[in-house]
């Protein structure tokens, strides 16, 4: 699952691309010369009109300017840190993995934000290994302030963890480079190149490295790769290569030893085929020179059945030659955006958006209509674990922020459904109604495609015009699939002529950090009961069942499951303000499509260090120090994580305090023969939105003007039917031709 990184192409960048015109009644007047600046043709790809953002966005990614200047720093002698060019190192140098964003302290943004505070200093994140080191660690620093000058420093990054050794990993325990696969892979072939005529017979292909021309096998390893970083392993399996090699699996796995820094320690720990154990290669051989050995089914050589392409084969469904529907923004863009502060306004909505090469896309200061809603929302890790009877399969834990979550990023507007429709009926005309009202519906969708591995995950944020947030992740791209076993259905179907499905669990977990019209907030937790009662109007029916309320605060530090039938409701609401009503004000938080938590909760390689995914919500206090709710190298560690989830629930009030949500999405990979060639996004798809909930006093519709009011007056005395009267409150269609682009792809460089 080794990550294809896409160079992000900044929001705003395409975002800003559009032009916002006026609304209303003045949106309508200005048509006319809309039209004539574009000849009569729906310009679809203008520019948005621009804003200016109230604040500098404090949460922004170091520029690459500020970049370039902390590699320099480090690499000079002066710093002391003896580093080696990535391009020569070997796993036993000081080289940079990793240059990033430290996350702004909230103690210190608010403060700017909201007043005449300081604007909080930039720093730079840097994980450096360190496998030059009499005791060889990777150990994160942190540079600053930026820009670079005599005052920068470089000071190591601890306060951020909880583990017990901030933010340093033990060498074993640190993520598996490129670096630690080229020292062990001398082993590797010593092994496969003396089992050639085994791996012939067995599997069609033959393994000589991964750089010689004569291999037609290529390998693959699995996480995690330690337990606690005392020791080290790979678990390494073989596929045919090509674009489709996650669908074509081989029954051949190897077991490295591979700790430590020095490869002329590494060994094998034993060889699996066959669903069989072999501690040495003369095993293997000795069961191979016996006749034990053979394979059932076989990959065919060719892949052409599993690339993403048209299938002539399937045949043409009818009317299949015509274009599909587009949503299309025909009266122009109704955004604005701030391209250099990367800040967005949408029909009451506003925020900034920030990007880290871990976690992706990030949104700070969520506002409608002024008021905020959430301080931060962001998604924290994508994880997936699998089960099998086969190792890799069996041994399989991936968190994606591991391989860092690239995002290509697209806007989009409009929505399928109106917002709010209601048609008054018994009338007596010939419409049957007295009066029909519709609203339409729209929003503002960002969106971000992130290539892991193969895996495409498309994450979408919709804010709707009512004040709702919605959350939706889809996941497409190849399985990891298995070598297929007559007697292996329980973990997954077959699903071609020699690859299982492998059954699998994807959990993504959220940050949500409300702010409910400031930082005194509490969590609602609203249960749907069954009651019995007596009621004096229905003396004969005694005691009878019906639905009620009950409400309360969660007092502490907690995690909850979403309830059975939906009978209980979440809301995070001001500790003391109300709406005219008396009801205090908030914001519910809905389940939609597939919230799950991960399923194992006990296993050895998820023991501690996916904490965070095992259950469906979790309620915390807010501390600067507990930024994450997982580490970029906990994966190797799962049984002595750098950061601890748990550790954050010890007990503190959550009432009238600043909390965050973290929630789980995601789908129970119930694998099927229609995975092939890849998962769909119709069907792997999970969702959560919050959405007001007594935080205004009516819905938040009124003030739309895309809308429609029909009424029918009454019927004239002399019997005459009277006609239909349409209010459209000046928003008129859009009449003009329009004139589409086909999309474009640009080579990574000039992203």
């Amino acid at each position: 699952m080794i990550q294809q990184f896409i160079c992000v192409i900044p929001l705003i960048a395409a975002l800003a691309n559009a032009e916002t015109p006026l609304l209303g009644k003045y949106r309508q007047e200005s048509l006319p010369q809309f039209m004539k600046h574009r000849d009569g043709v729906c310009s679809l790809y203008e520019p948005a009109e621009l804003t200016t953002a109230p604040k500098a966005n404090v949460w922004a990614q170091i520029s690459p300017e500020d970049n370039v200047a902390v590699w320099n720093l480090l690499h000079d002698p002066v710093s002391g840190l003896n580093l080696t060019d990535p391009d020569v190192a070997k796993v036993n140098d000081n080289y940079v993995w990793y240059i990033d964003t430290v996350h702004v302290n909230k103690s210190d943004a608010l403060p700017y934000i909201d007043g005449s505070g300081q604007k909080p200093l930039s720093w730079a994140r840097v994980i450096i290994f360190e496998g030059g080191k009499t005791e060889p660690v990777s150990q994160e620093y942190m540079v600053g302030p930026l820009p670079v000058t005599s005052e920068t420093t470089i000071q190591k990054l601890d306060y951020l963890y909880n583990g017990g050794s901030g933010g340093s990993i033990p060498f074993n325990g640190r993520f598996f480079d490129r670096k630690r696969v080229e020292a062990s892979e001398p082993l590797l072939i010593s092994i496969m190149s003396n089992i050639t005529d085994i791996t012939s017979s067995l599997l069609g292909g033959v393994y000589y490295g991964s750089a010689d021309p004569r291999s037609t096998l290529t390998s693959t390893n699995t996480n995690p790769t330690s337990f606690d970083g005392s020791q080290a392993f790979q678990v390494i399996m073989f596929r045919f290569p090509g674009s489709a090699t996650y669908l074509r699996p081989l029954d051949f796995f190897v077991h490295l030893d591979t700790t430590g820094t020095d490869a002329s320690l590494y060994k094998l720990k034993g060889i699996i085929t066959n669903t069989r154990f072999f501690p040495t290669v003369a095993d293997l051989r000795a069961a191979f020179e016996a006749g034990e050995l053979s394979e059932e089914f076989y990959q065919p050589a060719d892949y052409d059945w599993a690339l993403v392409k048209y299938n002539a084969e399937m045949g043409t469904r009818q009317l299949e030659d015509q274009f599909a529907p587009q949503n299309l923004e025909l009266g122009g863009k109704r955004y604005k955006t701030d391209p250099e502060q990367k800040y967005v306004e949408y029909m009451g909505w506003s925020f900034y958006v920030a990007h880290t090469r871990t976690l992706g896309v990030m949104l700070y200061d969520i506002r409608f209509k002024g008021e905020r809603i959430l301080y931060e929302l962001s998604m924290q890790e994508a994880a997936a674990q699998y089960g099998g009877f086969q190792p890799k399969a069996a041994t399989t834990l991936y968190h994606d922020t591991y391989y860092q979550l690239g995002a290509d990023l697209f806007p989009l507007t409009d929505a399928g459904f109106p917002l709010s429709r209601h048609r008054a009926g018994s009338g007596t005309n010939v419409y049957g109604f007295e009066n029909l009202g519709v609203v339409k519906a729209s929003l503002l969708t960002l969106r971000s495609i992130a290539t892991v591995g193969n895996y495409d995950y498309l994450f979408d944020y919709g804010f709707h015009v009512d004040g709702s947030l919605e959350i939706t992740v889809r996941a497409s791209g190849y399985l990891q699939s298995s070598f297929y076993f007559r007697d292996q259905g329980a973990w997954g179907p077959r699903i071609h002529e020699a690859t299982q499905g492998s059954l699998h669990d994807h959990v993504l977990t959220w940050k949500a950090d409300f702010d409910i019209l400031g930082t005194e907030n509490s969590l609602q937790v609203t249960e749907l009961k069954t009651v019995n009662t007596t009621q004096p109007w229905w003396p004969e029916l005694g005691e009878f069942e019906q639905i009620a309320l009950e409400s309360h605060d969660v007092k502490t530090e907690s995690q909850h499951n979403w309830a059975d039938n939906g009978q209980t409701m979440y809301a995070v609401n001001h500790a003391n303000k109300t709406n005219k009503w008396g009801a205090p004000r908030g914001y519910r938080i809905v389940p939609g499509k597939s919230n799950i938590r991960l399923s194992t909760l006990n296993s050895p390689f998820s023991r501690r260090n996916t904490a965070l995914s095992k259950a469906h919500l979790t309620v915390t206090r807010q501390h600067d120090t507990e930024p994450w709710g997982n580490s970029v190298q906990n994966l190797n560690m799962p049984w002595k994580p750098q950061q601890d989830f748990d550790k954050f629930l010890d007990g503190e009030s959550v009432e009238g305090e600043d909390l965050v949500v973290w929630m789980n999405l995601g789908m129970h990979h119930f694998t099927r023969s229609e995975d092939i060639p890849v998962t769909l996004y119709s069907e792997a798809v999970s969702s959560i939105m919050f959405a007001p909930q007594n935080f205004f006093d009516q819905a938040q519709d009124g003030d739309l003007k895309n809308r429609r009011w029909y009424t029918v007056p009454e019927t004239a005395s002399n019997g005459t039917q009277a006609t239909l009267v349409s209010e459209s409150y000046g928003i008129k269609l859009p009449q003009c031709g329009l004139t589409l682009q086909e999309p474009t792809i640009a080579p990574i460089g000039q992203l």
